[in-house]
């Protein structure tokens, strides 16, 4: 007489979400291209610094119980690398939001998402200025070919533009940010090798606060919170899926399959963002818009092709 073998336990939806690497960096594209359109929607209602702030501060709220205990194992390291763990703060979290969600109130939730798709490129040049990592010819190239592919959003196809200066606002603001954010994932690699957790609620925290003096000045001007339903709303939002599940689902993809196959993930923002914000907002896609794109994935393409790393420079 055999004994039957016990019967398997089905996994939980969240285990099995867990390890789904492909799902999960595809919600969070999918999330962080609603943050967009819907910091495209609620502007000139929800003040773009009071915003960033609630972001931020919310998120650290939430991870706090969680992280609490990491964060008192590991606060010998963070004291030891505050310098770095400061920056990190300001550049990936307050300075970076609050150019992009400043950027939001003066264009297009079009023009951010496809600008946007140049992000991966910022990251290479601050590795090389920073660095020292050299690129290959194909890496430059693809640099280039994306560059240029902002410059036509930015420009809207105008190439008279250049002469009359006559550049968007919102979209210096919105590349800038990327630009910052270009700096904070150059320097992770740098980061103390210190709990995810306690690096997540540190950061987020310690950016809160550093938006403090922005939104005193946001006050100031009369731009203040109303606590109305799409507030409310919009606040909970940012705070629950671009915020903490975006950053989990992000980390625990780069832990499954690594930061070199999650990163063309970021390339989904635009392809979901565009859709939604066509649909949503009512933002007529325009023939520089597809050139634009175009351009960004060709030169993203050719820089992340197989055999196109680049090379440290000899010591």
């Amino acid at each position: 007489m055999t004994v039957a073998d016990p019967p398997l336990r089905k996994p939980s939806p969240a285990s099995w979400l867990f390890n789904q690497p492909y799902l999960m960096l595809s919600l969070m594209s999918l999330f962080w291209a609603m943050n967009i359109v819907l910091g495209r929607f609620v502007a000139g209602h929800v003040p773009p610094f009071a915003l960033t702030f609630c972001r931020w501060a919310g998120t650290a709220l939430v991870i706090l119980p969680f992280a609490w205990p990491y964060l008192v194992r590991d606060w010998p390291v963070i004291r030891r690398n505050l310098p770095l763990l400061l920056l990190l703060a300001f550049t990936g979290f307050a300075f970076n939001n609050a150019l992009s969600y400043w950027g939001l109130q003066h264009t297009q939730a079009l023009n951010a998402l496809l600008i946007q798709s140049s992000g991966p490129l910022f990251v290479a040049l601050w590795s090389l200025m920073l660095f020292g990592v050299r690129l290959s010819w194909m890496q430059a190239a693809g640099i280039v070919v994306s560059l240029l592919g902002v410059l036509v959003i930015v420009l809207r196809g105008d190439l008279a533009a250049l002469a009359a200066i006559q550049v968007n606002a919102g979209d210096i603001s919105f590349a800038a940010a990327l630009f910052v954010f270009g700096l904070y994932s150059a320097l992770m690699p740098k980061r103390p090798r210190i709990s995810p957790l306690s690096l997540i609620a540190f950061t987020t925290g310690t950016g809160a606060v550093m938006l403090l003096p922005l939104v005193g000045w946001e006050v100031s001007t009369g731009e203040m919170l109303t606590f109305d339903t799409l507030t409310v709303s919009t606040i909970v939002f940012v705070v629950l899926f671009p915020s903490t599940l975006a950053y989990i689902f992000y980390n625990r993809g780069i832990e499954l399959i690594g930061p070199n196959r999650a990163a063309p993930f970021f390339h989904l923002v635009p392809v979901f963002g565009s859709v939604m914000a066509i649909m949503l907002l009512g933002e007529k896609p325009e023939l520089f818009h597809l050139v634009g794109y175009v351009l960004v994935l060709a030169g993203i393409f050719t820089a992340s092709r197989r055999g196109s790393a680049g090379k440290r420079p000899a010591s």
